[in-house]
């Protein structure tokens, strides 16, 4: 994302991290959700990721699931 908005919430489940994100449109606030596997590059910088390998992919659906739930527990309190 482009803004300095901060996120509405951040969920991690082993290297994976799920990025909420609370936005406004026409229709009112909505979530979106953003997955990143942070690592360190050659120069030691911390980056983001946005691919999963094999080793990754329970993790994502673990993150996927718990971000669901927080979106539609938080969406039900409008």
């Amino acid at each position: 994302m482009a803004t300095n908005k901060q996120p509405a919430n951040t969920l991690r489940c082993g290297k994976i991290k799920a990025t909420i994100w609370e936005n406004t449109s026409e229709k009112g606030p909505f979530f979106s959700t953003t997955f990143s596997r942070p690592f360190k590059d050659q120069s030691g910088v911390w980056r983001n990721g946005a691919s999963f390998g094999l080793n990754d992919l329970e993790a994502l659906l673990t993150v996927a699931r718990e971000a669901k739930d927080w979106i539609a527990g938080h969406a039900l309190k409008r």
